[in-house]
């Protein structure tokens, strides 16, 4: 029986990090693995996780929240049949519903194949004060499904936002647990937590359209191809994402302006720069970066917008920015 678990959360709430805090945790004698899924088709989350030691299986165009949910149970079956995880953490895309995900991990199909334990959910708390945020049914239905709650970037807080949680957290059922952390920083003792919670969810809203060719494999070049780009939408957001070749060397500091500039709410990114990899995660007005030494096998870019976006003008801009 694979220990598995649900983890969920709004675009930008660290699930990611989370899961990259969790897998290090990971003790040596066991196997885990990750399905992640994301909204677009470009693979970041999968390139971010590829050196965590799990066993990763990525289902990009946010089709795992599919009515069919075709693509997440092959790729589900994969795993379970041929890495026969001890553990499976399951990461859907931060715009998804969560229904249907729970409702396949709890069908009968699965009964003999794996244990559903505690479903987190990250929150950053930010985002309680966004109107446009809070009224969102995948942002409030994420929260409703989950067994933990983990109010994620602290740190970040003002004294409004600890306010607003505070509001938020009495109009739930007092049995429901919270947990305040920075930086996803959670102990993977969480895991073995029980599913308490059978809360009956509204179907999600079904969007988005995906492309003719769903995979279970992110992006790739074609042929002699330097680069291409894919792009996806969903109610109102919509998503433009980059690769290129493992030749494509780009400026670090034209790179960073340009990530931090886009008018966007979202970037992600793994790039090749002449000091090795550059990682880029911007939410909102947050930006992290992180250099290593050896330089990834490719580049990708993910940005992702609730408000319409020029992508070929920010794709003129980012093409000038590369070296070789």
């Amino acid at each position: 029986m694979t220990q598995t678990n649900l983890i969920t959360g709004f675009l930008g709430s660290g699930k990611t990090t989370t899961i990259r805090h969790l897998l290090a945790q990971k003790p040596e004698n066991e196997k885990w693995a990750v399905l992640v899924n994301e909204f677009g088709e470009i693979g970041i989350d999968g390139a971010l996780l590829a050196d965590s030691g799990a066993v990763l299986k990525e289902i990009p165009g946010g089709c795992m929240c599919c009515v069919n949910g075709l693509p997440m149970q092959v790729g589900l079956n994969m795993l379970l049949q041929k890495a026969k995880p001890d553990r499976l953490l399951i990461e859907p895309t931060g715009l998804g519903h969560p229904k249907q995900i729970l409702s396949l991990l709890t069908s009968e199909v699965y009964h003999s194949w794996l244990t559903l334990n505690a479903s987190l959910c990250l929150l950053d708390a930010r985002l309680l004060s966004d109107e446009r945020t809070f009224n969102n049914e995948n942002f409030r239905d994420q929260l409703a499904a989950a067994d933990i709650v983990i109010a994620n970037k602290v740190d970040t807080y003002t004294e409004n936002d600890n306010q607003k949680l505070a509001e938020w957290t009495a109009t739930q059922n007092p049995a429901l647990r919270i947990e305040r952390v920075s930086q996803g920083q959670i102990d993977a003792s969480l895991l073995d937590e029980l599913r308490l919670n059978q809360r009956e969810l509204p179907d999600g809203k079904h969007h988005h359209a995906h492309a003719s060719k769903q995979g279970l494999a992110a992006l790739s070049l074609q042929g002699q191809q330097r680069w291409r780009r894919a792009l996806n939408e969903a109610g109102e957001y919509s998503s433009c994402g980059w690769i290129f070749d493992t030749e494509t060397v780009f400026d670090t500091a034209g790179i960073l302006d340009w990530a931090r500039q886009a008018p966007v709410d979202r970037v992600k990114a793994v790039v090749r720069i002449k000091e090795g990899t550059l990682r880029v995660n911007r939410q909102g007005n947050d930006l992290h970066i992180e250099t290593l030494g050896a330089a990834p096998l490719d580049s990708r870019i993910e940005l992702i917008s609730r408000n319409k976006c020029d992508w070929n003008t920010l794709q003129s801009l980012l093409l000038k920015i590369r070296l070789s």
